[in-house]
């Protein structure tokens, strides 16, 4: 915590209040400013209970129970052993879930679809836990074949108001880890996203919870939601609702963390719009959806003069990307006022996107947005396997030939004789 005492002492010496906002989710490292807080740091996001609450999948499903939020049949308690797992698995039904109680980004989840693979998952889901968490507690649940993964984003202040955000639709993933994701959801009515949208602030204010927080749900074929997770964080994703609502959150969570109740009403929240955001990675998509790529990014130029787009990123042209940190090298946003303009903004900015020296997965982003199984909406959490079963081979298209040229034309001329 060096870097800690570090800015108290800044603090002191400029006798102003310091104000520190973390992308992890650390109760330790909140405790530890928590007691700090007579020293003029503030922080931003939700308490310590809240967020120990919420990063514990037992504690938190019991208390989305008590909440009356929908949740997902299972086991509630720690699995000791993998004789217990299977029990366990029996009574509630192949197949189920195993997942790790601390866990997080698809690491320490497997399916299990009888008793040889619950013992199996059981030891690998365990392993998995204890070396990436620290904590190797699992839980078991059914399992909801073919889901949906759909998200409600919630705001509250520290004066007992909370508001439902709307819905981001995540279920384009790999690994368990979102790769596209959209505002609205083109399969939720106005019905079920109110009552989606309520159950999230319920179990909001249960936590008392205050600052941006995600609320996760698996949502099957007929529209049966069920809480996933609660995430006490701003997500990566967060830039489609800032784009339908209208509304800062980052600036609404320094208001909040400030002490200022909520500006807004829940019948102040619009849906205006359609949002389309693209995580861009250095992987090869060609090896099970994207394996990290490493290297230096030896030309990089992203595509701000499309109209309506946004890129958040933190690198540059000749920025390394190492083994050391998350592959993603920008969000790639686009706004259009329905969905089929938001597509074909994005469909132009990645045709516009340069990035050389290392792999990337483009290719694969785009043959996702325009393929006619997600431009209709038909999506689910397998719709990358169930789409390319034998992997992602990549087409040659128009748009993909244009993007070849543009990388050659540096180094070649081309005549084209008609």
């Amino acid at each position: 915590m060096n870097w800690l005492k570090c800015c108290l002492c800044i603090a002191r010496l400029l006798d102003k209040q310091i104000t520190i906002r973390f992308l992890v989710s650390s109760p330790k490292v909140i405790s530890s400013l928590s007691l700090q807080a007579s020293e003029g740091v503030t922080f931003i996001g939700p308490d310590t209970h809240a967020i120990q609450a919420m990063g514990d999948k037992i504690e938190s499903k019991l208390l989305a129970k008590n909440a009356k939020v929908n949740t997902i049949p299972g086991f509630d308690g720690v699995v000791k052993d993998a004789d217990e797992a299977v029990r366990i698995a029996r009574e509630i039904g192949y197949p189920v879930m195993i997942k790790a109680s601390a866990g997080g980004g698809g690491k320490g989840m497997r399916i299990a679809w009888d008793d040889e693979e619950t013992r199996e998952g059981f030891r690998f889901s365990s392993q998995e836990a204890a070396s990436s968490f620290g904590d190797d507690r699992l839980l078991i649940e059914k399992f909801i074949d073919n889901p949906r993964h759909i998200e409600i984003q919630v705001l509250a202040d520290k004066h007992g108001n909370a508001l439902w955000l709307n819905e981001r639709e995540c279920s384009i993933q790999r690994r368990n880890q979102k790769v596209v994701e959209e505002a609205p959801s083109t399969f939720l009515d106005p019905e079920t996203r109110r009552a989606m949208g309520e159950q999230a602030v319920a179990l909001a204010k249960a936590v008392k919870y205050s600052s941006a927080g995600t609320v996760e749900f698996l949502v099957d074929s007929s529209k049966n939601f069920y809480f996933l997770e609660m995430n006490t964080r701003l997500q990566v994703e967060h830039p489609v609702t800032e784009c339908i609502t209208g509304l800062d959150l980052v600036q609404e969570m320094i208001r909040v963390a400030k002490g200022y109740p909520l500006r807004h009403k829940q019948a102040d929240i619009p849906i205006n719009g359609w949002a389309v955001e693209c995580r861009v990675y250095a992987e090869d998509p060609y090896k099970s959806f994207g394996l990290p790529s490493i290297g230096k990014l030896s030309q990089y130029q992203e595509p701000l003069h499309v109209p309506s787009v946004r890129v958040d990123s933190g690198i540059q042209q000749g920025s390394d990307i190492s083994i050391y940190y998350d592959p993603m090298i920008s969000k790639l946003i686009t706004y259009g006022s329905n969905r089929a303009e938001a597509l074909k903004r994005m469909e132009e900015a990645l045709d516009n996107y340069v990035i050389r020296g290392v792999a990337h997965n483009i290719s694969l982003l785009r043959e996702v947005i325009i393929h006619p199984r997600f431009v209709q909406g038909d999506i689910s959490t397998k719709f990358l396997p169930e789409v390319y079963p034998d992997g992602f081979k990549g087409l040659f298209h128009l748009g993909m030939f244009l993007f070849f040229l543009r990388g050659v034309s540096d180094y070649c001329s081309f005549t084209f004789i008609v």
